[in-house]
């Protein structure tokens, strides 16, 4: 989902009146960032606090690459990393999963090894094919019993996007947060849907209700799920009680655009880049009673903010053994501070770029080339070739592109290098650049290999190696 698919963010035709009045009840965060164009390593990101180099969510296969985890990785989330739910539970909290898990798929991987009591879902994003038995496809848990597989009993019909998925993951998540105030214990739910990935899917209720297509469906179902789970803990009498946080894990996906790509809005390029459309996403923080209407931030915030964030709500101190890179935004929830913090953007295991302030600068680019940009050739990558590996790598490092993202949020016009703003900014960069290369130590990287024994072929790899 993009920055720009909210009517709270500009989206023009205003279908999510229940993420809009969620946003006028708490707080916009306007320059929010996911830790990664992609979806895997951001939500590795989320749930440790850490970068994905860091807690080993990321290829070395290929300069930059980005990787994900599909059925044929072997890798998955370190047993060194600490998850939210592990350390919530040291609290009393009973935590859930529901959707998309996405952090490995072997046994060892399982969101119950790893500090959930309980998960609803798949491992992995809902691709086909759902018409070939012979084929491996994604399963559906309950827990730790496979309930179906995609092509039998959660078939989502590519020709109409008809799926229930949304509304079996809603009444999931309204039977748990039920069952959790009958028995009065806090509890972490992790909603974590996938409708608008593609291909994309909506309830029949939904198909043709929207002007933006089978998308803008899709988003309509979701934006009426959060309504109904609002609604939930308001009609429970546990509002006041529960902090809510909406958000996603990348940009939209310009590549499935139009028919299954959404907006980013006012932002350049979408998921898989490093570009402000790829990694700025749509925030809102609810929590009634405590966090003022209407709120607008301006904090940089990041998804892994939402780990410490988290742990500090429960009462918690963040483990002190290791580098966590997310920050407590409850000072600029509660107090509207603005915390002093950079942001990385991150490919595979390169520094891409670094925001400091209302700076920005690219040391690497991932698109086509500022050449061909230059004379009208469409620059973001996905508009005119399907894959993730068939653009051009432009190296920046000896004079990083900067821009003013108040000025040019667009990311268009790249300020002189030979002018003294660009001089005095790049100073001040260079010295966080410098001060953040001391503290990495990259995890080992769990996305560079996959098992061949269950490929249809390695053509379909994107970022990993296949064994013999």
């Amino acid at each position: 989902m993009g920055w720009g698919d909210l009517g709270a963010f500009g989206e023009p035709s205003k279908e999510t009146p229940n993420l809009d009045q969620m946003a006028s009840e708490g707080m916009l965060f306007m320059d929010f960032y996911t830790a990664n164009p992609l979806c895997s390593p951001s939500r590795a990101a989320l749930l440790t606090g850490r970068l994905p180099v860091r807690n080993g969510f990321y290829t070395t296969n290929g300069h930059a690459r980005n990787a994900y985890t599909p059925q044929d990785i072997v890798g998955g989330i370190p047993d060194s990393e600490l998850l939210l739910p592990e350390l919530l539970k040291k609290a009393g909290y009973v935590n859930k999963i529901i959707g998309k898990w996405h952090l490995g798929h072997r046994p060892q991987f399982h969101p119950l090894k790893h500090g959930f009591d309980e998960w609803f879902g798949s491992p992995n994003c809902h691709f086909g094919p759902y018409d070939n038995k012979a084929v491996p496809n994604i399963p559906v848990y309950r827990d730790w019993e496979m309930i179906g597989r995609y092509y039998e009993d959660f078939k989502i019909d590519l020709k109409t996007g008809e799926a229930n998925l949304t509304q079996i993951y809603l009444q999931e998540a309204l039977d748990f947060i039920s069952r959790q105030q009958a028995s009065q214990q806090p509890f972490f739910l992790y909603w974590a849907i996938d409708a608008t990935h593609a291909p994309v899917y909506a309830s029949k209720h939904f198909l043709g209700s929207s002007q933006r297509g089978l998308y803008g469906d899709a988003i309509r179902e979701i934006d009426d799920s959060i309504g109904k789970i609002l609604k939930h803990l308001q009609k429970l009498g546990i509002s006041e009680n529960t902090f809510v946080f909406f958000t996603s894990d990348n940009g939209a996906a310009l590549i499935s655009a139009p028919k299954q790509g959404g907006s980013n809005g006012r932002f350049l390029c979408g998921k898989q880049t490093t570009f402000e459309g790829g990694m700025r996403e749509p925030a809102i923080a609810w929590w009634p009673g405590h966090i003022p209407a209407g709120g607008v931030s301006h904090q940089l915030g990041n998804v892994m903010d939402l780990f410490t964030t988290s742990l500090s709500l429960a009462g918690l101190q963040p483990p002190s053994d290791r580098q966590i890179d997310g920050i407590d935004l409850l000072p600029a929830i509660l107090q509207g501070k603005l915390i002093d913090r950079p942001i990385f953007y991150y490919r595979g295991n390169e520094m891409m770029a670094v925001r400091v302030g209302l700076y920005k600068a690219h040391y690497w680019t991932w698109s086509n080339s500022w050449e061909e940009y230059s004379k009208g050739i469409d620059f973001c990558p996905g508009q005119n070739v399907s894959g993730v590996t068939t653009h051009t790598q432009e190296e920046h490092t000896t004079l990083p592109l900067l821009f003013h993202l108040g000025r040019d949020p667009g990311e268009k016009y790249p300020l002189s290098f030979a002018s003294e703003e660009y001089q005095g900014v790049m100073e001040r960069i260079s010295a966080v650049v410098q001060q953040h290369k001391e503290t990495m130590v990259p995890g080992v990287p769990q996305l560079n290999v996959c098992d061949k024994a269950v490929m249809v072929s390695c053509v379909v790899l994107r970022g990993c190696a296949c064994k013999d």
